[in-house]
């Protein structure tokens, strides 16, 4: 495998914003077919591009490479490929997490190093129509803070440029392909809000933000739970949305909203972590 043939399938992939993992042997021991320099690309769970030198290192390190793509931190595992009777020993009484023990006559030791490759976070923005500045700052911080930020707005009168706009009035936000590492701030401010909820009631994104007074708030969730929707939905909405900096001015709400998000995207990898 030529590195440019390699470099071509990350540069595709790269491409289409997927989320993969990269293993590189870095070091051998022993008797191996894998030399320093052999990599794969792992993706759903499975070789995606490459060779580790055969199925024997390749399929023990998938475990690895799905929690390297949860925790979004790389990692380097040792990867021992034993006899039968050595292997069963090993896996009973070793100490470390990173060890990975094979029965397989394979033989020799692998060290491995594990890097995400990760898309931008999604941030969505869902607006009111008509001038809002909360709206315009949250389109800049959160592409100054990695995010590919779309904007859902039927008639927004924006300064940032958002990656994507959506201003069909009538869009279906059910549609939406949100996943457990994106972000939606709610702004709708009004009549629209429980529309927009309700809508989203079924998404399971990293954090669902609404913006609105306290009574509002009230209002909307005692509406929306006698349409059925959930308790454990309801409770996950930060509202008030923002952390609480006695923010004033239209920068500074939007300063306190970007940095809740913050500290949420990085409470989701300290999580992770202290499950594993």
């Amino acid at each position: 495998m030529e590195n440019y043939d390699f470099a071509g399938k990350l540069g595709e992939m790269g491409k289409k914003s997927s989320a993969f993992v990269v293993a590189t042997v870095i070091r051998t021991e022993g008797s191996s077919l894998a030399k320093p320099g052999f990599k794969v690309i792992i993706q759903n769970g499975s070789i995606a591009y490459g060779t580790l030198g055969g199925a024997c290192p390749e399929n023990v390190i998938l475990d690895a490479a799905d929690s390297v793509l949860k925790s979004g931190q790389p990692r380097v595992v040792r990867v021992h490929l034993e006899d039968a009777g050595m292997g069963l020993n090993a896996m009973v009484t070793k100490k470390q997490d990173d060890d990975i023990y094979v029965e397989t006559f394979c033989g020799g030791t692998l060290e491995i190093y594990l890097e995400p490759y990760l898309p931008s976070q999604k941030l969505y923005i869902i607006g009111q129509g008509g001038r809002d500045e909360i709206e315009d700052y949250l389109v800049m911080l959160g592409k100054n803070l990695n995010f590919k930020v779309t904007v859902i707005d039927h008639a927004p009168s924006l300064e940032y440029k958002p990656d994507n706009l959506v201003k069909d009035m009538d869009f279906d936000l059910s549609s939406l392909d949100i996943s457990s590492s994106d972000f939606i701030v709610v702004l709708t401010k009004g009549e629209r809000d429980i529309t927009t909820l309700k809508a989203l009631s079924e998404k399971k994104p990293a954090y669902i933000g609404l913006l609105a007074s306290r009574k509002r708030i009230k209002h909307d969730f005692e509406a929306l739970k006698s349409d059925g929707v959930s308790e454990k939905f309801l409770a996950s909405i930060h509202t008030p949305i923002g952390i609480d900096i006695n923010a004033v001015s239209p920068f500074e709400i939007a300063l306190s909203i970007a940095s809740e998000i913050v500290r949420e995207r990085h409470s989701i990898k300290v999580e992770h972590e202290l499950r594993n």
